[in-house]
């Protein structure tokens, strides 16, 4: 006669098979945890016989997750030593962190499964596994057997719980027992809780004994003068007044990334510039715990105090200047652009001002962040009934006409109420700076507000330096994301008074880098817009490689599969076996295409199996 368990197994395993023949499983043998993680499994494509992961051999070590959960797993490889059972952590990716196995046989085979530190065992990848099923569900649960989605792991057993961060309640990880099938498996449970909860106290202590040393450390610095200071710590940000009034979420992210790139340097110093265009002297030194590196004290000194600015040549006081800048954190409207961040709040302050006063003023900023359109509107709110001159120093200049660069900006219109741009003005050639400057310089000297633009503001040449009394940094789109839904409204305008974004293209237009700037988005939001199928653009609509968050440069032939692919995918509505069927290739290689490209498809809400949904 068969055991309980024995019987059990061979229904499950009965069941699992009716369900890949597309016949729904009888509810009273499978549980319910169980079969809405095989539905996933299904709708993800997840192969039944082979095992197909990703793997990321670097990874950090010395996490905070792997720290504490070291001592536990100490702990319990000790008691498990010679058992056919084995623990394992995971982050919250499903990424594999440590591993402890009781024995040779049971370890040689999760190694044949890729059950091991630097391989991924989410849902997505796997199917139905104990650590999948924690990370996607959010709750403790057990995978026995046959429950497994994949035949290769259906030898084994497993239980898993989530690691949860007991401040901000956030899933950090996984934790995971997996022993052969066996009548004691159902007790692993209770052992897995346990341990997971080992883990997220440990990790208590390390986060309350890392806020108390930053805080401490804040506190003794602040305590004398008003300079700004910041601390930096993973959870946490400190700021004074001083450094609140100066600094951005982006500006935080900036100095925490130079920070952590200095090293263990005791006390070190480095010039950061500022998603605004300001550079500021950044003092640090790592502040340390009992439990290891808690994070960063910064004591900052910008460089561009407003003592050392030179003042404007004409136009309002001196005190007009500082009460300006004092509010640069309102918001600055210009007719035709848009964004409330900081940073270009405070670009459009000073273009604006400066086309008042007639103040010559040199913007640089990456390519397509606006600098031409930002001219272009300071210098239309003065009242100007005329456009900007623009010439560009790149531009080609026929030799046999005598025609330079200077001759170009001598015959340009001048005098009260226009504007004269130079772009480009790092292309200006070294033999011609001289009368560049002369004839910029006559130009204002009439009335006429001067302005140059360029990339880098260092590429400046000599002759020039003085021409131009002010500078200012137009911010690169991904600085200043948060302007991304009234940038796409405004851009949005230009197209047509009823085309508008469907509420799902705003986070993966948020997820792209937009190297290009408002240029490029400007150029996906027309294209999109031209294709669209209704009144609104949709997810379809996005040109291919929106959909795509891969940081290397593609050629011409990989960015062709790339577009393939994603298109493939998205008329499949996310459904990446039958993508690779029309396709003509395995289920395999559209993964491992996926991964390469970084293509992440949005989920979508289910409706049935032919709307089959994935995000990668």
């Amino acid at each position: 006669m068969l055991s309980d368990s024995t019987a059990r197994d061979r229904n499950i395993a009965r069941a699992r098979l009716q369900f890949l023949a597309n016949a729904d499983p009888p509810a009273t043998i499978v549980p319910e945890g169980i079969r809405n993680s095989w539905q996933r499994s299904k709708y993800l494509g997840i192969g039944t016989d082979e095992v197909v992961v990703p793997y990321q051999p670097d990874y950090d070590r010395e996490s905070r997750l792997v720290r504490a959960a070291t001592p536990v797993l100490d702990r319990l490889e000790q008691a498990l030593a010679g058992s056919d059972a084995c623990v394992i952590v995971t982050d919250r990716k499903g990424w594999v962190r440590d591993r402890r196995v009781g024995e040779k046989r049971l370890s040689a085979h999760l190694d044949r499964v890729h059950l091991a530190p630097g391989f991924n065992y989410a849902e997505e990848f796997v199917g139905t596994n104990g650590i999948g099923v924690a990370l996607e569900e959010r709750r403790p649960n057990v995978v026995l057997g046959t429950e497994h989605f994949n035949e290769r792991l259906q030898n084994v057993s497993c239980a898993a719980a989530p690691i949860r961060n007991s401040v901000t309640g956030r899933v950090e990880g996984a934790m995971n027992l997996t022993c052969w099938n066996g009548p004691a498996r159902t007790l692993m449970a209770a052992l897995v809780q346990e341990a997971a909860g080992d883990i997220e106290r440990v990790m208590y202590e390390f986060t309350s004994s890392h806020q108390r040393a930053l805080l401490e450390a804040f506190q003794q610095v602040t305590h004398y003068g008003d300079r700004p200071v910041l601390c930096l710590g993973q959870d946490l940000v400190l700021a004074n007044s001083a450094a609140t009034a100066r600094l951005t979420g982006d500006d935080h992210r900036l100095l925490h990334e130079a920070a952590a790139g200095l090293g263990h340097a005791p006390r070190t110093r480095k010039q950061v510039q500022l998603t605004g265009g300001e550079t500021v002297l950044m003092r640090c030194r790592q502040v340390d715990s009992y439990t290891g590196a808690a994070g960063y004290l910064l004591e900052l000194t910008f460089t561009d105090r407003p003592s050392d600015r030179p003042r404007p040549r004409s136009g309002a006081g001196p005190g007009s200047r500082s009460r300006e800048e004092r509010g640069g954190s309102r918001p600055w409207p210009l007719p035709g652009l848009a964004g409330t961040d900081p940073a270009w709040n405070t670009v459009s302050r000073t273009a604006s001002r400066c086309a008042r006063e007639r103040t010559p003023l040199l913007l640089h900023g990456e390519a397509g962040t606006g600098k031409s359109a930002l001219v272009s509107a300071a210098h239309a709110l003065t009242g100007a009934a005329s456009a900007p001159v623009i010439v560009d120093a790149e531009a080609p200049r026929a030799a046999d006409t005598g025609s330079d660069l200077s001759a170009d900006l001598r015959a340009a219109t001048t005098g009260p109420g226009h504007a004269l741009v130079l772009r480009h003005v790092d292309a200006v050639p070294p033999e011609q700076a001289t009368a560049v400057a002369r004839a910029l310089d006559a130009a204002a000297a009439r009335g006429t507000w001067v302005v140059g633009t360029l990339h880098r503001a260092p590429g400046v040449p000599e002759p020039l330096r003085h021409t131009f009394v002010e500078a200012a940094a137009v911010p690169a789109l991904r600085h200043r994301l948060a302007d991304l839904p009234a940038l796409v409204g405004c851009l949005l305008q230009r197209v047509g008074p009823d085309v508008e974004c469907a509420a799902e293209v705003l986070p993966v237009l948020r997820r792209h880098d937009w190297p290009g700037n408002i240029r490029q988005l400007d150029a996906a939001l027309r294209k999109a817009a031209a294709g669209r199928r209704t009144y609104r653009i949709e997810l379809r609509d996005l040109p291919p490689s929106l959909h795509s968050a891969g940081s290397r440069s593609l050629s011409a032939w990989e960015a062709s599969e790339r577009d393939t692919l994603v298109r493939a995918l998205m008329e499949a509505d996310g459904n990446k076996l039958l993508a690779a069927q029309r396709l003509g290739i395995s289920r395999t290689t559209i993964y491992r295409k996926m991964r390469s490209y970084g293509i992440t498809l949005p989920a979508r809400p289910r409706e049935g199996p032919d709307h089959a949904v994935t995000a990668v």
